[in-house]
């Protein structure tokens, strides 16, 4: 039932004409006069409408069908739910007015089982819904997942001849799309008059279950054989569906449409514009929608700046951020999230400025934030502060015990990371996927076997290790402590495996000195359906640079285009120069570079591995040039010069390695140490040439005078050994 609508002031007028009759003595007895006084009364404060409703209530009228109706519509439109329900039950016999108030009111306030429930058993007394009420049902069918119902309702649709309605039928589609595309397909099918709603509803249906492609070929369809011409929602769904697949190509097609619909008027087409391009890698495009969109908001700022983040174009996206104040728009979790990524690559007091803002705008408990700050202190190897913030988190959740724990492990901290680890689960927090990666890649760095071991039982526990990336992680961390057998049979175990598990294994044989097991893996990879890539490949020339086999080193690397499509990369003529280096065959490796793509030929990797050959067979001849070329590369580096040092020093070129040190301290290089890692009683302990700084230095340097002397008399035994022979 619909009541005739009246002006605003006169509404107000007659409800103070109301109660001014009501003070004089006197009462309206017409119910019908009080219809279009309570529908005015939705808009006003809520005592007009009450005070007419007691008014009614004295009178007796408040039972009566239509006014009882109309009073419960007043409550349902001012959100009084339990009011309404009240009138609902006072009155005498309702219509399907009634019902049709009471079970819109639920649904479009989102009370959406109690709406449903009131339809079920409206039915039983044979009321009929209007339009806006059953979509509204189909709507909340929808929303709380319950399909059944759906069924059940697009039944009652047919039987009761709602089905040619276009509304109820694009609500129907809704239903099913994103869940049930093959029946949303048969609905859509039978459809004879369909809208830019339905075909959208279509279209975004395909893009939100993964199938873009099919997307992209009703879209294209839709604009050839129809009149109806796509919409902003139509757009942003296609968009989707070309970001989904990388068809940039596509994406530029209907960013065309968009300008000749007029549609880039419409922040959120221009925002999907924006997110396609970033994510298709053309970040110039992207820029360039940015800065011709008319009409911007926060959305547009952060959509630009994740994807120059994500481009790895971290100044500019710093840049922006700068703007987007002067702009007149203020950063919110997501800005900040991030721009934190960038700190790293920026500048380490990137962190803490943002640090500031944080505190200024009241972002210190924001989960998400905080969280990413930490990240961002560990990645720029703060790791006191990433610890002291998360000292202060008042409430820990598994992120935050997850990122710190990886933040140890990226400043080379294994026993911090484990002892963490150990302290989240006394504080009952469930570790996930993410926290156990973390826990392997630390009983990895420590290389110790007891502790690995007893992380791959937490695993097991867990039920974590079916994950590929778990059982993998696990395979690579036995390789890492020496243990290959424990390495296979964790590989061997895997429910699943994919090209990484593989080359993890690849990597595993030739870091243990078994070249020909990764060889072998290689056609055994093959017959599970999986092509090498490049890391593969590379894991496969690793293994033979490091077990000396050369020949079968080359015949790979000849032919890795031919049988297995891989085009050779900057690491692998790498590895390869290593490779023939390790061999003696200096001047095989010089051809080889020569050989090599020129844009190829700057790489301090390259340079490296030529000069590191030379230094261990002496060849001062080939190994200057590497010299000039690593240093000129890497100037700021000191292994280059302690490798050329140490090169000139095995060719009794005692002035040169001379030079080498000597250039280290005039150009300020900072030396990087190595070290050695020895476990005692379940702790760490490091070990650096000359380093007197530990508290018990005086017994260390004792027993290392002791091995020194053991050294010679094993030497002495085994020259006189060899003279008797």
């Amino acid at each position: 039932m619909r009541f005739p609508t009246i002006p605003l002031n006169l509404g107000i007028k007659a409800c103070s004409f109301h109660n001014q009759t009501e003070k004089a003595g006197a009462r309206l007895t017409d119910p019908t006069l009080f219809h279009s006084i309570l529908k005015t009364c939705s808009s006003l404060p809520v005592r007009y409408g009450k005070s007419i409703h007691a008014s009614l209530l004295k009178q007796g009228l408040d039972s009566l069908t239509s006014t009882g109706n109309s009073i419960m519509d007043f409550y349902m439109k001012t959100g009084s739910l339990d009011s309404a329900l009240y009138v609902f039950d006072s009155i005498r016999s309702c219509d399907s007015v009634s019902w049709n108030i009471m079970i819109h009111g639920h649904l479009s306030q989102g009370a959406s089982d109690e709406g449903l429930w009131r339809f079920r058993q409206a039915r039983i007394f044979g009321f009929e819904p209007n339009v806006s009420t059953l979509v509204l049902a189909i709507h909340a069918c929808r929303t709380l997942g319950a399909m059944d119902e759906g069924l059940k309702m697009h039944g009652y649709i047919i039987r009761s001849g709602f089905l040619d309605i276009t509304s109820v039928q694009n609500s129907l589609l809704s239903m099913y799309a994103g869940t049930h595309m093959e029946r949303a397909k048969e609905l859509f099918d039978e459809m004879p008059d369909r809208d830019v709603i339905s075909w959208s509803v279509m279209i975004g249906g395909y893009t939100h279950t993964g199938e873009a492609q099919m997307a992209l070929e009703l879209f294209l369809e839709m604009a050839s054989n129809t009149c109806i011409e796509p919409d902003g929602m139509t757009v942003v769904s296609v968009l989707k569906a070309c970001t989904n697949i990388g068809d940039i190509n596509m994406g530029r097609s209907v960013h065309g449409v968009v300008i000749y619909r007029g549609l880039n008027f419409d922040i959120f087409v221009g925002n999907s514009i924006i997110d396609m391009y970033s994510k298709c890698n053309d970040h110039e495009s992207a820029f360039k929608a940015f800065t011709e969109m008319p009409y911007k908001n926060t959305v547009s700022w952060n959509s630009i700046i994740s994807g120059l983040v994500r481009g790895e174009k971290h100044s500019k996206a710093v840049s922006l951020f700068s703007s987007m104040g002067s702009g007149g728009f203020r950063a919110d979790e997501v800005t900040l999230v991030n721009l934190l990524q960038t700190c790293k690559y920026v500048d380490t007091f990137q962190c803490k400025f943002i640090h500031c803002i944080v505190i200024r705008w009241g972002y210190e408990l924001n989960e998400l934030v905080i969280n990413s700050l930490v990240d961002a202190y560990a990645k720029c190897n703060l790791i006191d502060l990433a610890w002291k913030l998360f000292n202060q988190l008042r409430t820990k959740d598994r992120v935050s015990w997850s990122t710190m724990i990886a933040g140890f492990n990226h400043c080379g901290q294994p026993d911090e990371a484990i002892a963490l680890f150990e302290e989240m689960i006394r504080a009952q927090e469930r570790p996930n996927e993410v926290t156990i990666l973390s826990l392997l890649e630390a009983c990895s760095v420590s290389a110790d076997l007891k502790r690995s071991k007893s992380a791959h039982g937490i695993a097991i526990r867990r039920g974590l290790t079916v994950e590929v990336a778990v059982g993998t992680a696990i395979l690579d961390m036995y390789s890492k402590c020496g243990e290959i057998g424990l390495s296979r049979k964790a590989f061997d175990q895997m429910p699943e495996k994919n090209l990484v598990s593989w080359g993890a294994m690849i990597a595993a044989c030739g870091m243990n000195g078994l070249a020909r097991d990764a060889l072998a893996l290689l056609p055994e990879m093959k017959l599970h359906g999986l092509k090498p890539n490049a890391v593969t490949t590379l894991s496969v020339l690793s293994a033979c640079s490091h077990g000396g086999l050369v020949e079968e080193g080359l015949s790979f690397f000849e032919n890795m285009v031919d049988d297995h499509g891989v085009e050779p990369g900057l690491e692998h003529y790498s590895c390869m120069v290593d490779m023939l280096g390790r061999a003696g065959k200096l001047d095989s490796a010089m051809d080889l570079i020569k050989k090599m793509p020129e844009t190829m030929r700057d790489s301090v990797g390259l340079w490296g591995a030529l000069l590191s050959a030379c230094r261990s067979s002496g060849n001062s001849g080939v190994g200057v040039g590497a010299v000039s070329r690593v240093l000129e590369l890497e100037p700021q580096s000191s292994a280059g010069y302690l490798l050329a040092s140490s090169m000139y020093a095995a060719s009794g070129l005692w002035a040169d390695a001379a030079r080498m040190r000597w250039l280290v301290k005039v150009r300020g290089v900072k030396v990087v140490a190595g070290y050695s890692l020895v476990h005692v009683e379940e702790k760490a302990w490091r070990f650096v040439a000359g380093d007197k700084s530990h508290p018990r230095a005086g017994e260390i340097w004792a027993v290392v005078e002791q091995l020194h002397d053991c050294m010679k008399i094993d030497e002495r035994i085994e020259s006189e050994s060899h003279w008797e022979i």
